[in-house]
């Protein structure tokens, strides 16, 4: 046990997840509860460089825990990517005596960990907030189950009109460059085909059901932010083999972000961020905490970086459900 952590730093980066709340709030519970002070860097790295520091106050953030987004503003950082800006970074948590750091975010937040460490001792703990599912280490990342939640909730919705005009959607969610959250959504709302960035053969299925789709019933198809071709493109594609069709796309974009998290996210926060603090104080350093089987795990930042992919139990399903 580090008896010697009296002072630990805390920022959220990159794109905000719901669930990020509650990781702060079990972060500042967890330091408390040690005798730890908590200060918050404000914008990410941004707030590193600047020296936007905060304390945080365990009952405010508590009344947070139910809030999307992150109390503590996020940022991405062009000025971390240089030499100069870690450099100030660093002087800034020498002045304020900061023992140790923990990030809330995805892989770059961990690949600008991995090149900070070059420069300083600091232990630093990281987190997976993301909704994109995109990290090796952890089942799931945090902010993921709330944006298919909401993912789903609006797909519902176009369903309802789809029906009414007999309309061909294609709806493009996020995920950037991983296709965890259109396999999710798509298969919960049992779309007629589903297009991710990790397959090749998934729009050609869909082509050839749409290329006949002559149906009172609705023909849904989700479409993943990282396909290589795009809702756009898929649509034109279809509109060349049948002309006839009234077909529409509808892109969800950063709705999935926002609101409030889900039961699981909450969950996930709370323990995520517990097993932060306790992972300093046993002298961790440069991993990520995530959930694996249920059970917490440590991953190495430099193993962390690497592209989550799609379980080919997932592919199966959508070959099933999708003829």
């Amino acid at each position: 046990m580090n008896t010697n952590m009296k002072h630990i730093g805390v920022f959220t980066s990159g794109g905000d997840s719901p669930g990020m709340n509650a990781a702060l709030f079990a972060i500042a519970k967890t330091a408390e509860v040690n005798s730890i002070k908590l200060s918050g860097f404000r914008k990410g790295y941004e707030g590193l460089i600047d020296g936007d520091l905060v304390e945080l106050d365990t009952q405010e953030l508590q009344k947070l825990v139910h809030r999307g987004g992150t109390f503590l503003k996020t940022a991405r950082s062009a000025r971390f990517l240089t030499k100069e800006g870690r450099q100030q970074a660093l002087e800034n948590l020498r002045k304020n005596n900061i023992d140790a750091l923990i990030a809330v975010g995805g892989d770059g937040t961990f690949k600008g960990l991995l090149a900070f460490s070059e420069i300083c001792e600091l232990p630093f703990i990281g987190i997976p907030g993301t909704i994109d599912n995109d990290m090796a280490g952890t089942d799931f990342t945090l902010g993921f189950d709330s944006a298919v939640n909401t993912a789903i909730e609006n797909i519902d919705k176009i369903r309802d009109t789809a029906e009414s005009h007999n309309r061909i959607f294609l709806i493009e969610v996020m995920g950037r460059d991983c296709g965890y959250i259109a396999m999710h959504s798509g298969l919960g709302v049992g779309a007629d085909a589903i297009l991710v960035p990790e397959s090749g053969q998934d729009f050609v299925r869909l082509l050839e059901k749409a290329s006949v789709y002559d149906s009172e019933e609705a023909f849904i198809a989700v479409v993943a932010e990282g396909d290589e071709l795009g809702a756009e493109i898929a649509a034109s594609k279809i509109k060349e083999l049948n002309p006839k069709l009234d077909l529409r796309i509808t892109k969800l974009g950063h709705v999935q972000r926002g609101g409030n998290p889900s039961a699981a996210d909450r969950m996930l926060g709370i323990r995520l961020g517990a097993a932060s603090v306790k992972a300093l104080l046993q002298e961790k350093k440069s991993v990520m905490v995530g959930i694996l089987n249920n059970e917490l795990s440590l991953t190495p930042f430099d193993q962390v970086v690497k592209q989550h992919q799609v379980q080919d139990e997932l592919y199966e399903l959508v070959k099933i459900f999708g003829k």
